[in-house]
């Protein structure tokens, strides 16, 4: 059987894997970027499909339930092809970070500020692809939507508190997978965290964005300001609840069974 990791090896490889990430050229920041945006659009394909096909058999609930499921397959991508989210760079690059050296907040602040723009970007190009009439069969575009819609609908005060528990769990995930060896528990984990966030219609940056971008190509009214609103509001929120409630927790819980192990 499998040892289940302390939180002290958990912090060891998350920190070496933070150290890694900072040091890496902007190019290869970009193109991480880009693919995770790909992943994610790949998932709210395969939300628009289960649940576009589902629809007319259980009703619209159910179909939601199967069609997150399906998303999740999104975050497994993501694990297993090593792109990176906005999102996934909060507990790992600050737990690698050294703050005695210039280059590292560097590094700290160009993750942060491509990472999403090329999320984003990268997502947008293929939602343009598959948007085009007939990519998708009829219905995938209409449940991808009323999702959007559904988001749109929100107060601006739901808005932000989803964004915090997305960012929560989103790095939740994060220490949770890079504890692990095993690729099977990376990608069952990645794809429960995943089917949570669609489920719940959590405010996560970039999944949030990348879907009101493709409910407006396939027809949903929601004003441009909207999309460009939200992301912002989501990633205060994502940050917040990330960073402040577990990047935080979870850092001083590795360091101090490190230092009990050291002592011991």
């Amino acid at each position: 059987m499998t040892e289940i990791p302390q939180p002290e090896d958990i912090y060891r490889r998350t920190r070496e894997e933070g150290r890694r990430r900072l040091e890496r050229p902007a190019l290869e920041v970009i193109s991480t970027a880009l693919a995770a945006g790909f992943d994610i659009v790949s998932g709210l394909v395969v939300l628009g499909l289960v649940g576009s096909q589902l629809t007319p058999w259980v009703g619209r609930v159910p179909q939601h339930v199967f069609a997150s499921l399906g998303f999740g397959c999104a975050f497994a991508f993501l694990v297993v092809g090593r792109g990176e989210l906005f999102t996934e760079n909060f507990l790992v690059p600050i737990a690698g970070l050294d703050h005695r050296r210039r280059a590292s907040w560097g590094g700290l602040a160009r993750l942060w500020t491509i990472s999403p723009v090329a999320n984003i970007l990268g997502g947008t190009v293929v939602i343009l692809m598959v948007s085009v009439h007939g990519v998708l069969p009829a219905g995938a575009g209409g449940t991808l939507a009323a999702a959007a819609e559904h988001v749109h609908r929100e107060a601006v005060l739901t808005l932000f508190f989803s964004a915090v528990f997305a960012g929560a769990v989103m790095t939740a995930m994060t220490w949770f997978v890079e504890g692990q060896e095993s690729m099977l528990v990376r990608v069952v984990v990645a794809w429960a965290i995943g089917a949570v966030i669609v489920l719940g219609y959590f405010n996560h940056a970039i999944v949030e964005t990348l879907e009101l971008i493709a409910g407006k190509r396939f027809g949903a009214p929601i004003p441009t300001a909207f999309v460009v609103g939200n992301f912002f509001l989501a990633t205060a929120g994502n940050m917040l609840g990330g960073i402040g409630l577990v990047t935080l927790n979870r850092l001083t819980q590795g360091k101090l069974g490190e230092r009990n192990r050291a002592s011991a």
